[in-house]
């Protein structure tokens, strides 16, 4: 798992300067804009909400004694719950209605890599590329708030609380790496295939999702090369991960 997380990561080695010499970045405008626009407005929701719900956890103490140290540890969860919740939305939001965008680039870097111009995969248009981008992050938001929320309800447990982050995180970034890795294998597998083919490489999308993550902490310039060298990085290492499936089918 370690080592196939560390492949993951490996895959951004190299990819802007891939995405310059192929030419990549006309394409990734409109998911820019996309993704400027959706982190603008779930950020400003997440502002007005954070005290909103801090106050509301706030409510639950009843006593008097200990209820200033409670209303503040409740604001900072309230915090975590929004600033979670907040990256669950944008990035299904915007790795969705990229599809379309996004498969021609996977598809440029998989011919450069393979030195197949004309492949022979499944052929989808941009209508079909959109629907199957909503319907896998549809499919992923909804299982992603389910494993979440017991997550954030561990934050009120101390110490098993430090744990319960590092857990959020990696749950975050499988989903990250998840919606990065099917631009590629939407070419390949139906819908059914491509998610078995993720969950036996889950390691390589979590490694690609750390990343993204990560990204999303970058003041501005995050939100701008975060799909950019992202879904160049997953396109990269699936690619490599299909020919070791095919060489394993042939053998």
């Amino acid at each position: 798992m370690i080592q196939n997380i560390i492949k993951g990561i490996n895959g951004y080695s190299g990819a802007f300067a891939l995405i310059s010499k192929l030419k990549l970045w006309k394409y990734f405008f409109i998911p820019i804009v996309i993704s400027i626009i959706t982190a603008t407005i779930i950020g400003v929701s997440a502002y007005g909400f954070s005290d909103n719900i801090g106050g509301f956890i706030a409510k639950i103490w009843f006593w008097e004694w200990g209820k200033e140290t409670f209303t503040t540890i409740s604001t900072f969860i309230g915090g975590v719950i929004v600033l979670a919740i907040g990256i669950i939305l944008y990035k299904h939001i915007i790795m969705a209605l990229s599809a379309p965008f996004m498969s021609p680039v996977s598809e440029k870097i998989e011919a450069h890599l393979t030195g197949v111009t004309k492949h022979h995969h499944r052929k989808t248009t941009f209508q079909e590329q959109l629907i199957r981008g909503i319907r896998i992050n549809v499919r992923n938001l909804g299982r992603e708030l389910l494993i979440t929320l017991p997550i954030l309800l561990l934050k009120f447990i101390p110490v098993v609380n430090i744990f319960s982050t590092g857990l959020l995180f990696l749950v975050q970034s499988y989903y990250a790496g998840f919606g990065n890795m099917d631009y590629t294998l939407e070419r390949h597998f139906n819908y059914k295939d491509s998610i078995r083919f993720i969950k036996r490489n889950r390691g390589v999308a979590i490694g690609n999702g750390v990343v993204f993550i990560l990204f999303l902490f970058i003041p501005v310039i995050g939100v701008i090369l975060v799909l950019p060298l992202s879904v160049t990085a997953a396109s990269l290492s699936t690619v490599k991960l299909l020919k070791v499936n095919q060489q394993n089918i042939e053998s």
